[in-house]
């Protein structure tokens, strides 16, 4: 008989294949396998040759991390790479509040404890949260009178719920310590070790306080540590010291694991918050207020985040392991800055030396939290010390400010007015698709890249009924106006700019400046070579809105840099909020990149959407005498809108 190559996986595939190879033996040559009994036979054995195949195929498949799809093996395959995958994060919120009491005390000052434990409550879209902290915090009662964390120096509260379990170890088992909950923020877990005095006998308190670390670098016998690793259906194990790497922990030791569970991401929001916390002296006395502590909130809640996704694994674990626990290279830090600041939506590293001028000896972080577009200034000093561990000597990390650039359309989209039900209709499903563009993978990040031709495919794509658009784009930056100060300005697009030799390249929204009650802007004329130009502050005149100087040589723009930059000036107001002025330049090219450090945003709701009918199209004038052309160049407005 002779050998059927093999390679089909579909049941009726699998079943024809069978047939093949038996009308290969002469003995069943023209015998009808559906007409007989046989078939029965026939459809068994391919009915379990496609479940093996099946599973033999799933088996492989969760061999390996690119294609594994089950979290626990994922996780086990991650787990073999010394990486640990995040767990749900806390929202976190900075308050402060005073208490004060009646207590009679001989002592003009004591310390008393906030305990661990709910501290306070916070209601968001009709919903309550708890806030707890991890761990007692001290402060000094004097007279009466304490304060527990400043506005300079806050507390900071977890939302969710503070829970303790405790171990007992039996060195005669191959014992486990696995934490029940799967929703616990790992990085609010604190761990004691009570080791007995005799059987059954412990010392005053929790015990010895266990650090975590996230390997076995650097540790000894003695070195009382713990680490965390991810088992099944997202719970967390405690593993302990086995005498060699960490002190091994004695028989009948009491582990005591305090943590809290969170509701992560959907705990951001609350602003507001009512004390609910419970206050003790030294010696385990409760102290009640003597009226309701009034909860006062320096950050409100946020950087809440869910368990750690499996792309997100597959993609950190492997670069985690290439970067071996330091900060070298872009994609070391990249992975490092994921796992110490969980918030992180992408990160621009940029080293000194590729500054201008260089700064040798520098790398210059900028981050892009999911939540919001700027990193506090507590969770930059956080960042930056845990960054420490994984730094080289030498090495100065500074974290900056977030720049977005902001890629602008103003498009005129011409339709068949026979197949349009409705215009704003067609333009709503245009503004749909625009904004599915938006949030793509070109966009919204780092070293993102606008390509022109993807939206005009999109736009055209939309309907039948879209004929032709004529889309021109620009570029914008925010400059955060420093109000009532004398102050420098940079702006960098990282694109070369467009250039037409009558100026108006550089467009402003309005702002008033210290002495003058008009409103001004800011627009531009080139040099003679258009490599250069000069910063001009404007007003428009009433009568024809033309250019009046106000300030002749208020800074420089480079064009082919893509860089401005304002001299001192003393801005007092602007027309936009939050002390913004809108400054917009034209693109030599369509395709606009975010480089270096500069964060790319497609800026849907600024942009410009506008519906021409194509009355040619529609068959309204067949000449195209009075067609209604659009110019493909940029107009010679003096102000941005």
């Amino acid at each position: 008989m002779p050998f059927t190559k093999f390679t089909n996986l579909d049941f009726d595939q699998i079943k024809e294949s069978i047939k093949s190879y038996l009308r290969a033996n002469s003995e069943f040559t023209g015998f009808d396998f559906e007409g007989s009994n046989f078939s029965v036979l026939i459809d068994t054995l391919a009915y379990n040759t496609y479940i093996t195949a099946i599973n033999s195929n799933m088996v492989i498949n969760e061999s390996f991390l690119d294609s594994a799809t089950v979290r626990e093996n994922v996780v086990s395959l991650a787990r073999n790479v010394g990486y640990v995958p995040r767990s749900r994060t806390a929202a976190k919120a900075s308050v402060n509040f005073p208490i004060t009491t009646d207590l009679s005390s001989d002592k003009d000052t004591q310390t008393i404890y906030l305990k661990a434990g709910l501290v306070c409550t916070g209601a968001q879209s009709n919903s309550t949260y708890s806030f707890s902290i991890p761990d007692d915090i001290e402060a000094s009662l004097v007279s009466n009178a304490a304060n527990f964390g400043t506005s300079v120096n806050p507390i900071t509260v977890y939302q969710g719920t503070y829970l303790s379990k405790e171990f007992i170890v039996d060195g005669s088992i191959d014992q486990r310590f696995i934490l029940d909950n799967s929703y616990i923020d790992t990085s609010t877990i604190v761990v004691y070790i009570n080791t007995p005095i005799s059987s059954g006998v412990y010392r005053t308190g929790k015990g010895v306080l266990y650090n975590k670390v996230d390997n076995i670098l650097n540790i000894d016998k003695n070195s009382e540590i713990y680490l965390i690793q991810e088992v099944q259906d997202e719970r967390y194990e405690l593993l302990f010291g086995d005498g060699i790497f960490g002190k091994k922990l004695e028989n009948e030791a009491k582990v005591t694991v305090q943590y809290i569970i969170t509701d992560g991401k959907e705990g951001d929001g609350p602003s507001n918050f009512t004390f609910s916390g419970s206050i003790e002296d030294a010696n385990n006395n409760s102290i009640s207020p003597t009226s309701a502590p009034s909860v006062n909130t320096v950050s409100r809640a946020s950087n809440g985040g869910d368990i750690e996704s499996l792309d997100s694994i597959k993609y950190y674990a492997p670069r985690l392991y290439s970067a071996q626990y330091r900060a070298v290279t872009s994609r070391d830090y990249e992975t490092i800055i994921q796992q110490i600041y969980p918030n992180t939506e992408s990160v621009s590293v940029v080293g000194g030396e590729e500054m201008d001028p260089p700064e040798f000896g520098s790398v210059f972080l900028t981050i892009k939290p999911k939540n919001g577009d700027y990193v506090s200034d507590f969770d930059k000093n956080q960042i930056l010390s845990d960054l420490k561990q994984y730094s080289l000597t030498g090495i100065n990390q500074k974290i900056l400010d977030l720049k977005v650039l902001y890629i602008e359309a103003e498009s005129y989209i011409y339709y068949n007015s026979s197949k349009v039900e409705s215009v704003n209709g067609l333009r709503s499903e245009v503004i749909q698709g625009l904004t599915t563009y938006s949030n793509s993978i070109d966009l919204n990040k780092f070293g993102g890249r606008f390509k022109y031709s993807k939206v005009l495919t999109v736009i055209d794509d939309i309907s039948d009924a879209i004929t032709s658009n004529i889309t021109r784009i620009r570029m914008r930056r925010n400059l955060n106006a420093l109000v009532n100060q004398f102050a420098q300005y940079e702006l960098c697009f990282g694109n070369q700019f467009n250039v037409k030799p009558g100026g108006f390249n550089i467009k402003s929204t309005g702002f008033k400046v210290l002495g003058l009650t008009d409103t001004v802007y800011l627009t531009d004329v080139p040099d003679s070579d258009k490599k250069t130009g000069t910063i001009e502050i404007v007003r428009e005149d009433i009568t024809d809105q033309s250019k009046v100087v106000i300030v002749a040589n208020a800074g420089t723009v480079d064009y082919v840099k893509g860089e401005i930059n304002l001299t001192t000036i003393n801005i007092i107001s602007t027309e936009k909020e939050n002390n913004i002025i809108e400054v917009q330049a034209f693109p030599e090219s369509n395709d606009v990149i975010g480089l270096q450090d500069l964060y790319l945003k497609f800026g849907i709701a600024t942009s410009s959407i506008n519906m021409v009918k194509d009355t040619i199209t529609s068959g309204e004038q067949i000449s195209g005498l009075g067609y209604n052309v659009t110019s493909s160049y940029n107009n010679g407005e003096l102000t941005r809108e």
